[in-house]
């Protein structure tokens, strides 16, 4: 559902469930979707699937551990490559039928 409501919006999907082994910083970590925005912005998603309201909000619920694990894949991903495109967070949580997505939601600090 997710997926499909930003490609909705344009985005395309690049990977799905991205994972990163731990290194020597003890950081692993996983990205949920990794997107291309219509603007050229390489975007990473966290998907929140939430039942009985968003309980602090969504973006509240992606807490400093997981920032630092979707960071951690991010900047390995993005060492992949070549050029080094303007890049997001965002959040997209999923109630029921609802999707609430919150472009940057948070930064990479």
């Amino acid at each position: 559902m997710a997926q499909r409501h930003l490609e909705s919006h344009g985005l395309r999907v690049l990977e799905r469930n991205y994972r990163v082994a731990r290194g020597r910083s003890r950081l692993g970590g996983e990205i949920d979707l990794i997107l291309l925005d219509t603007d050229g912005t390489l975007v990473f998603v966290e998907v929140r699937v939430r039942s009985g309201g968003m309980g602090g909000g969504a973006a509240a619920s992606v807490d400093p551990a997981k920032r630092a694990r979707l960071v951690y894949a991010a900047r390995t991903y993005l060492s992949r490559l070549s050029r080094l495109p303007p890049c997001r967070f965002d959040v997209v949580a999923v109630d029921g039928s609802r999707v609430q997505w919150l472009k940057a939601a948070f930064d990479e600090t």
